[in-house]
């Protein structure tokens, strides 16, 4: 749903997220509201009132999230070297050139 609302570009109603992920409706209004509550609870989320309903919106962009999601896997495993050394592995030449180019900038700070 997150996701959802950082390709609109502005907040939504439950109704225009649902309409957005099923087309066809075949999700559940209820499911929709319950699920962007939590993620306001959680802070991943910004609501505000409009009218009788709410207006859910993004807190960051697509990059931001992604970079969010990777930290909290990654803090969820209390040794981090296997995992990092793992992803490390998995990432294509370009990637693994544009991360070290990247580790060795923050070096220089």
């Amino acid at each position: 749903m997150v996701t959802v609302l950082v390709e609109a570009g502005q907040p939504l109603t439950p109704g225009e997220v649902r309409e957005r992920l099923d087309p066809s409706l075949a999700l559940s209004y209820s499911t929709v509201v319950t699920t962007l509550t939590r993620l306001y609870e959680k802070d991943a989320v910004t609501r505000h009132r409009d009218g009788r309903a709410y207006r859910y919106g993004a807190l960051d962009d697509a990059a931001a999230l992604v970079a969010r999601r990777m930290s909290h896997l990654l803090a969820a495993e209390p040794d981090h070297v296997p995992v990092l050394r793992r992803f490390v592995r998995s990432l294509n030449a370009d990637d693994e050139q544009t991360l070290r180019d990247l580790l060795n900038r923050a070096d220089e700070r």
